[in-house]
C-alpha cells in the first residue's frame, strides 16, 4: 500500500463526520457479520489505519474495506490478489502481507505486529483447492474483536483466486502478553 492508498494521507482523520457517497456493504463490530449502511448515511471516523476504516454510526462500530473506500469519497483501494503462477513462497508472504493490513478497530497497530498470529500455512484439500488456516490470539480472553478481525483477514486473503477458504482458528494458549508485539508496535503504543 503506497502513502496515497493509506486512508489518513487520503484526509481522514478521527472524529471526522461524512455522508457516505453510496450504499456500501461493511462488516459489523463485534459481531463480524456483514451488513449494508444506506447512501448519506452519516458515518463518524474512529480509526483509518490499514487498508480498513473503522466508523460509528447510530451507535455501532463498522468496518470500511479498501475496496469501498469510494463510498467515503476517497480514492477505493484495488484489492490485493496473486498471479495465478504464483510460488508457494509468494502465496504465503501474500497471506502474512495481508495480515499485516488487519486492525483490532480499537487498537493502531496491525495484529502481526501486535503478536496475535501464532501463525499460518496453506494446506491443498482433497479437491485440489488450498484452504489457509490461521492460528491467533486476542489480547484477553473477553475481547470481542475476534470475530471481526477473522472476518476482515478472510475477506483479504480471498482477493486472490488461489485459495477456496480461509480458517481461523482462535486460541489462547500461550496467552497474549505485551512481549509478543515487535518493538516498533510497543514504540506505538506506549508500551516500553
Amino acid at each position: 500500500m503506497n502513502a496515497s492508498q493509506d486512508p489518513a494521507a487520503q484526509g481522514l482523520y478521527k472524529g471526522q463526520e461524512m455522508p457516505l457517497q453510496r450504499a456500501v456493504d461493511v462488516i459489523s463490530i463485534p459481531f463480524g457479520k456483514t451488513i449494508t449502511l444506506d447512501e448519506d448515511s452519516v458515518v463518524s471516523v474512529m480509526q483509518a489505519k490499514g487498508s480498513s476504516v473503522s466508523v460509528g454510526y447510530e451507535g455501532r462500530l463498522y468496518l470500511i474495506e479498501g475496496h469501498d473506500f469510494d463510498a467515503l469519497g476517497l480514492e477505493a483501494l484495488e484489492r490485493a490478489t496473486l498471479d495465478p503462477a504464483a510460488t508457494e513462497a509468494e502465496m504465503e508472504a501474500f497471506v502474512w502481507d495481508q495480515l499485516k493490513t488487519c486492525f483490532d478497530p480499537e487498537i493502531p497497530v496491525n495484529i502481526v505486529d501486535l503478536g496475535l498470529v501464532y501463525g499460518c500455512r496453506i494446506d491443498r484439500l482433497l479437491t485440489g483447492e488450498r484452504m489457509v488456516v490461521i492460528r491467533m490470539t486476542l489480547t484477553a480472553p473477553g475481547c470481542g474483536m475476534g470475530d471481526v478481525i477473522a472476518e476482515d483477514a478472510r475477506r483479504k486473503i480471498l482477493g486472490a483466486p488461489q485459495f477456496a477458504k480461509v480458517h481461523v482458528e482462535i486460541v489462547f494458549d500461550p496467552p497474549w502478553s505485551r512481549e509478543m508485539m515487535t518493538e516498533e508496535a510497543r514504540l506505538e503504543l506506549g508500551m516500553f
